[in-house]
């Protein structure tokens, strides 16, 4: 399993916002400025994370998104969740899918407890957390000068 783009972007935009004081009402474009995130991926990732009750949208003038509830009762596990849908580490673990092998498989019970204890990790970390470690990609790209690359091009080891 690997976190998506949109997951990552979520997270980010939670996070600007839970540097604000609850209810502030904050623009995407702003969200996208400080955490140097594309505004049209941003603003259908926060249609989800509203729809999950993460986030309040406002319309019109002013309009824009804030927080739903405090940073700390906001899981990982459920921004992830609410734009990825249930973390699972292997098909044989999604429910939808299921596995042939499952009842007695060594794999299937070793995936298991390793979904379950990453599941712990997500639920055990709040927003909160989250944003007391992160500075902001965008701001530190402004402060150092620089502007976002039009593609991100690996840079070669030495």
């Amino acid at each position: 399993m690997q976190i998506t783009r949109a997951a990552e972007y979520g997270v980010l935009g939670l996070t600007a916002l839970a540097r604000r004081t609850l209810g502030d009402v904050v623009m995407v474009d702003v969200i996208c400025a400080e955490e140097d995130i594309p505004r049209s991926f941003l603003g259908k990732i926060f249609q989800s994370l509203t729809k999950a009750g993460i986030v309040k949208s406002a319309r019109g003038s002013g309009g824009g998104f804030s927080l739903a509830r405090v940073p700390a009762a906001i899981t990982a596990l459920e921004i992830i969740e609410a734009i990825e849908g249930p973390i699972a580490l292997q098909r044989c673990l999604d429910e939808e899918m299921g596995c042939q092998h499952s009842g007695g498989c060594a794999l299937c019970s070793l995936l298991a407890v390793a979904q379950d204890r990453m599941r712990e990790v997500f639920a055990a970390t709040t927003l909160a957390d989250l944003a007391g470690r992160h500075i902001p990609n965008g701001l530190v790209r402004q402060a150092r000068g620089k502007t976002r690359p039009a593609t991100r091009t690996p840079v070669p080891e030495i």
